[in-house]
């Protein structure tokens, strides 16, 4: 599998026919997952320093924003009885993201990221940023055929993001600079695997060239004709 993430893979997969380029649309939404303090700084039991995610992020958006593609935001929180209970099974099995309080300062957005007021921010109690939330209604309204999915963590939220976007029939497009994990391993497998089966795994300059394709004929970086 020679696919646009460029790793090949054993004859296995080759065989299975995964790792076929997805394409995508003419309409993308760009979906940040949970790039919240709680996952953005180190500070936090949950993060890690993610500065150069963020960075890479900050350029995607102001690529979407130049071509008035949307960017929806996501945050996991928890009310204080989410928290404190056992009613969560997710938080059983991951008990360190009950600090993930809603109004806490994990729970913020990473103020570095370029948030406007436009932008819309789905909360949500579980990996995908699909389950449980609007997010697919959202997209279907704004008349969207593709997501570019980043953001945090690469082998958890956003991979489940990315299967569950495609499975609600949007395109995927992952820049690999605009994920992080917490360890080098599982975020190179969830990108192998995402690449393999859900979406196309990109470098940050083809997404952003992607963006800046969809922009009017004569259109500059400054908006002049």
């Amino acid at each position: 599998m020679n696919g646009l993430y460029g790793s090949p893979t054993d004859d296995v997969y080759d065989r299975a026919g995964f790792g076929a380029p997805a394409g995508v649309g003419t309409h993308p939404a760009v979906v940040v997952v949970d790039l919240t303090r709680g996952f953005t700084e180190a500070a936090h039991p949950t993060g890690t320093d993610l500065s150069a995610v963020v960075a890479a992020t900050t350029e995607l958006i102001d690529a979407a924003r130049f071509v008035d593609v949307p960017v929806v935001f996501t945050a996991i929180a928890y009310t204080a009885a989410e928290a404190a209970g056992t009613g969560v099974a997710w938080l059983r099995k991951a008990p360190g993201l009950r600090g993930l309080r809603e109004g806490s300062e994990a729970v913020a957005l990473d103020p570095r990221l370029p948030r406007v007021a436009g932008d819309h921010l789905v909360a949500k109690k579980g990996a995908s940023a699909f389950f449980g939330t609007s997010l697919a209604a959202l997209l279907t309204g704004l008349g969207r055929d593709t997501t570019i999915v980043c953001g945090a963590t690469t082998s958890g939220c956003v991979r489940a993001t990315a299967v569950d976007a495609v499975q609600s029939g949007f395109a995927v497009l992952v820049p690999r600079e605009c994920c992080g994990d917490r360890a080098a391993g599982p975020h190179e497998a969830a990108l192998f695997d995402i690449q393999a089966k859900y979406g196309d795994v990109t470098g940050l300059d083809h997404a952003v060239g992607y963006l800046r394709s969809l922009a009017p004929a004569g259109t500059s970086r400054g908006g002049h004709t």
